[in-house]
This record gives structure tokens, C-alpha cells and sequence, in this order.
């Protein structure tokens, strides 16, 4: 009588095969990913997305050419890799997802190493404002479900949820310091590594000294600048959190450069470090 061994209900050389059917896959996953992505870089960027660029997203004008060269190569890449899901009625075509897109990508230029937001799945857009459900605790502790209206969310579970309508509206004016698309993916980029903090990955470990100096300060004053009544640059929406600051002083930093060198020099300081771009230079 032959005997047959088992491992996990299967015979144990169909399971040894399997076993290292997943471990070459595991292993040529990154280099079939690679090569995917170097193709797609070098790809002829369609001329119907030049189009849509041209007239959802002014601020591009801006750009320099070796850096929009760049935004269109990832912004290829990134329409590759992630999946867009329309909600609420709304369906969801090129204009939606380049528009999204480069938006995005604009946080990934000239950083090297920066991965296509690895955490993110899909992105979730809504025509207009969404509202989500909130469990709340109350100063007697009592908690209560409550809604609210939202234009966009970062979730740690891959996903980004946009308003579509609040999209193109910061898309439109890229002056006014509000971007619900920068604020949304700057989360996602402080979440590659952990709940989101206001402290991303920085390149390196003494980095993170300077960076807690520096944004934990700003933060500081911002409380106080609220406290005192006084107008801030930033909104004071960045003062809910650390988190929140940093999503806040990332819009600033794309769209207002020039008045956050001025008013927070240190921040933007930081900020051109860390996104490897110095908006203020653009023209």
C-alpha cells in the first residue's frame, strides 16, 4: 500500500508545486510591474487627454516642460493601476479620470522612490457633495451616528472618495489655496506607512527632527493665531489635527507657493524638501 502525504487536504507534491508557483509570481511580480511601467512611460500621450489637461486644469500652464513631461508619463501609470468607480449616478469617463489623475500625480513628481500611492485601490467619485455617517461621543459619552456632508475622503482601506463637482471647481482655480484633490492624496501619501499623523516617510531618519520642529511650531501658532481671532493663511480647517495641517499646507504649497514661502518660510521650506518641486520658481 503506497503512502501519500498531505498537507493542507492536498497531496503534498500538488501542494509543493503551488507553493512555488506563488513564490515565482511573488518574485516576478516587481519585475513585470517594472517593465509595465517603463512602457507606459515612453507611451505617445494621447491627444484627447492633452485636450482634457488643456481645459480642466489652467494651472498646468505653470509647469515646466521637463516636469509636465513627467506629470503625463505617471499620470499614464497611474490610469493604468487604479480603478475608478462612479457613484451616486455619476459615470465616470476620461475627463473624470485624467482630470483626477494628474491632479494626483502632481504629488509625485521628481520624488524618487515616491511608489503610485501603493495602498490605493480605487478611487470612489460622486457627482457633488457625499454624505457619510459618523459614530460621535458626546462630553457625556454617549455616542450618536451623524452625518456629514463631505467633498472628499481619504480612506487607509485603498480607497480616495472626490466630489466630482468640488474637483473641478479646484481644478478650475488653481489660486484660491483650495484643492480637494491635493488635500485628499497628500492623506493618502502621510497613510502609506500607518495611520495617517501629518509625519509621511521622509528620505531620511534625522529628517524627522526638523520636520516635528518645524510643522509641530506651525501648528502650534496656528491654534494660537485662531485663539486670538487673527486671519491665517492656512485654513483653519488644519487645525484639527496634525494630519489635517499637512493636508492643508500641501494645497498651499501647489497653489499659493509664493504667499506660503512669504507668511511660513520654514513650512514651505520643509514642504519643497519633501515634494522635491519648488512651485515658486514656476511660471
Amino acid at each position: 500500500m503506497s503512502l501519500v502525504l498531505h498537507y493542507a487536504g492536498l497531496p503534498l507534491t500538488i501542494a509543493l508545486s503551488l507553493i512555488a508557483l506563488v513564490a515565482l509570481w511573488i518574485g516576478l511580480a516587481p519585475v513585470l510591474q517594472r517593465r509595465r511601467r517603463r512602457y507606459l512611460w515612453r507611451r505617445p500621450f494621447p491627444p484627447a487627454w492633452d485636450a482634457i489637461l488643456a481645459q480642466e486644469l489652467p494651472g498646468l500652464r505653470r509647469l515646466p516642460a521637463d516636469l509636465l513631461r513627467q506629470l503625463k508619463a505617471h499620470l499614464q501609470v497611474f490610469l493604468d493601476e487604479k480603478r475608478f468607480v462612479g457613484c451616486g449616478g455619476l459615470v465616470v469617463d476620461d475627463r473624470v479620470r485624467v482630470t483626477i489623475a494628474a491632479q494626483a500625480c502632481l504629488l509625485l513628481l521628481n520624488r524618487r522612490g515616491a511608489d503610485y500611492y501603493p495602498e490605493l485601490k480605487q478611487v470612489l467619485v460622486y457627482p457633488d457633495a457625499f454624505v457619510v455617517e459618523r459614530l460621535r461621543q458626546d462630553a457625556m459619552g454617549l455616542q450618536h451616528h451623524a452625518a456629514q456632508v463631505l467633498s472628499g475622503e481619504s480612506w487607509s482601506r485603498g480607497q480616495v472618495v472626490l466630489s466630482w463637482q468640488a474637483t473641478r471647481d479646484g481644478a478650475a482655480n488653481p489660486g484660491d489655496g483650495h484643492n480637494v484633490v491635493l488635500h485628499e492624496f497628500a492623506h493618502q501619501i502621510d497613510q502609506e506607512f500607518g495611520a495617517a499623523n501629518g509625519a509621511p516617510l521622509l528620505s531620511k531618519r534625522e529628517d524627522y527632527a526638523k520636520w516635528s520642529e518645524v510643522l509641530g511650531g506651525e501648528f502650534a501658532r496656528l491654534h494660537e493665531s485662531l485663539a486670538r481671532g487673527e486671519p491665517t493663511l492656512l485654513d483653519p480647517y488644519a487645525a484639527t489635527d496634525p494630519a489635517e495641517f499637512f493636508a492643508c499646507a500641501t494645497e498651499l504649497f501647489y497653489e499659493r507657493p509664493q504667499d506660503l514661502a512669504m507668511v511660513h518660510p520654514a513650512l514651505y521650506n520643509e514642504l519643497r524638501r519633501f515634494y522635491c518641486v519648488d512651485p515658486v520658481r514656476w511660471r
